[in-house]
């Protein structure tokens, strides 16, 4: 595992046409160079433009009195809930009830070693760009196992998020994915709850024209430590929301809920409960009932 951390990144040479979205920047990628070494993921830099947006409206705090049950939602946090006109749902672990690399490891035979890094990752204990890299280094999956995986093992839904998805939508309420899974993973899930691609932002696998493996985008925002907070910062202002709610289960989750990010942050545990996260948070529930039934 120490090898890991001390891979040395080589680039791939690279030509990059630029193209704009009212959300974030993206980039087209001809790859001409395959010769990446054993052991080696190859990450693309973010120009310094995509550092957080400064902010403007200050988030709802969790208690710091640790006397407070945060099962039991506030008057102010039930208000905001209520009155969202957007929410963010992470997706590993939050509206599917597995952890998505740690699922397509297990189908390419690195399952153990790669959740022993998610766990860190979600846990805050280590960066996250850092974890990603170390964890897709550790099997390399090629666009063949994806698309192999994607047909053997379709998205597990958490229970009661479609339900919750429609009462949002129906409010007029905008509803995102923020992951740091990968799109070609996420895809599937979006096409299911009816959430537009435009409302999702994450990961990209990186493949050679042959469908080798050859890294991911780093780019994206969700592919480091911050980048989620980065994302809900751009989208809301862009779109000029009043009141966003980050929900989510992990430490990147948390992040999201900063000035000019998520007023709210409301952490699911119905499938994992980090209690170093589970402590912050505005909200505390373990069921997506408990969201639905303050909406009515």
């Amino acid at each position: 595992m120490e090898g890991l951390m001390n891979s040395r990144i080589i680039p791939i040479r690279a030509s990059c046409r630029r193209h704009y979205s009212v959300f974030l920047p993206t980039f087209s990628l001809q790859l001409r160079n395959k010769n990446l070494n054993k052991g080696q993921v190859w990450m693309m830099r973010r120009p310094k433009s995509l550092d957080s947006i400064a902010a403007s409206i200050q988030p709802l705090e969790a208690s710091t009195t640790g006397n407070i049950d945060n099962r039991q939602p506030s008057k102010e946090v039930l208000e905001l809930w209520r009155s969202a006109d957007a929410v963010c749902f992470d997706v590993d672990s939050t509206v599917c009830v597995d952890e998505g690399i740690d699922e397509l490891a297990e189908f390419c035979g690195a399952g153990k070693a790669v959740a022993e890094w998610t766990a860190r990752a979600m846990g805050g204990s280590v960066p996250f760009e850092e974890a990603l890299s170390a964890r897709l280094s550790l099997f390399k999956p090629s666009l063949a196992q994806v698309q192999n995986f994607l047909n053997k093992r379709p998205p597990r839904i958490s229970p009661g998020i479609e339900e919750l998805v429609k009462k949002l939508k129906a409010r007029n309420t905008d509803v995102y994915l923020i992951s740091g899974g990968f799109r070609q993973m996420i895809n599937p899930v979006a096409s299911i709850l009816g959430i537009p691609q435009e409302n999702i932002f994450a990961n990209q696998l990186l493949f050679g024209s042959s469908g080798e493996f050859l890294g991911f985008d780093a780019n994206e925002p969700t592919s480091r430590s911050g980048g989620k907070a980065t994302a809900v910062q751009q989208i809301r202002k862009v779109k000029g929301y009043k009141a966003l709610v980050m929900i989510g289960d992990g430490a990147t989750d948390l992040e999201a809920r900063k000035p000019g990010g998520a007023n709210l942050f409301i952490c699911y545990a119905g499938v994992q409960h980090r209690e170093s996260v589970a402590a912050k948070a505005n909200w505390l529930v373990f069921s997506f009932t408990d969201l639905i039934t303050a909406l009515e």
